[in-house]
């Protein structure tokens, strides 16, 4: 998995694409101020947070860790807060676009693709990538991103015609548990932090809902064409969609070294569809150089 050479500003990014989840951002940040002026007045009125420890705790070393303590978790809460919300600043935008560039640098040869598929198309910023690589090479092939709602392809359309890559995207509203088409339809799959939200009304780490992210990556591979390549890239679950791919028989599966996105763990991997079934075990690379 290469390095994309290509990069952008944050602000162009942002402009485009905008902010999924910004609330989650609204309120790290309104915590961290809240803790940052908490942390002051620890500071300010040290005395006085002294001796109200002091009415509780007869020792006056105790009442003075107490406060000391006090204000050193509170200052430390809204660091820890500031870069929680830097993160996902980061990884919402700019990481995003660097991530959907390695994704496509993953298929070696774009000019022969002529359907590819971005599953949680969400904002965009993957599908219209792919699109953007597909007019780059002349090709004439297409790229279809599928989300959850109406809503959400029709803001995508109109990003991709911001981004000039209209004609090569379309958009439709589907259930990714049950793809609307049929077998060995697609020439590249892709999908960029979207799979780990798929059976989240069952809780994050139950039973159900890891069958419910597997029967994705089983769809995955079922519109996927003999020899077509899978890229993923997800939050704290790739190594069970590794453990997938390998009951699946899928080739080449390479894992990308660790990302902080969205303040946890995340990793790409990739795959590609074997041209016939094979029984042997797939063998799994780790390609730190991603």
């Amino acid at each position: 998995m290469g390095k994309s050479n290509s990069s952008r500003d944050w602000t162009q990014i942002y402009a485009i694409y905008g902010m999924d989840q910004w609330q989650t951002l609204v309120f790290l940040l309104c915590h961290a101020v809240f803790f940052s002026l908490l942390s002051v007045l620890f500071l300010l009125y040290f005395d006085s947070v002294f001796h109200f420890f002091h009415t509780f705790l007869s020792s006056p070393e105790a009442a003075r860790f107490a406060a000391g303590f006090g204000g050193a978790v509170t200052a430390i809460s809204a660091v820890c807060l500031f870069f929680s919300a830097a993160n996902f600043f980061y990884s919402a935008g700019p990481l995003h676009y660097d991530m959907a560039q390695r994704m496509v640098g993953s298929v070696n040869d774009w000019s022969t693709v002529k359907l590819a598929l971005d599953i949680g198309c969400g904002r965009g910023i993957l599908l219209n990538a792919v699109a953007t690589q597909l007019k780059k090479t002349g090709s004439s092939g297409r790229v279809v991103g599928l989300d959850r709602t109406k809503r959400t392809t029709l803001s995508t359309l109109r990003t991709a015609n911001v981004e000039g890559v209209g004609e090569y995207v379309t958009c439709r509203e589907g259930d990714v548990r049950s793809l609307p088409f049929g077998d060995n339809y697609f020439d590249v799959v892709v999908s960029a932090v979207f799979v780990h939200t798929v059976g989240k009304e069952y809780g994050t780490r139950t039973v159900e809902a890891a069958a419910e992210r597997m029967r994705v990556l089983g769809e995955m591979v079922r519109v996927l064409k003999p020899g077509g390549v899978g890229v993923v890239w997800d939050l704290l679950h790739v190594p069970e969609y590794v453990r997938r791919l390998q009951e699946l028989k899928m080739e080449d599966i390479r894992v990308s070294e660790r990302v902080t996105a969205f303040m946890v763990s995340s990793h790409m991997v990739s795959f590609r569809k074997p041209s016939q079934h094979i029984l042997g075990p797939s063998e799994v690379r780790l390609d730190w150089r991603c």
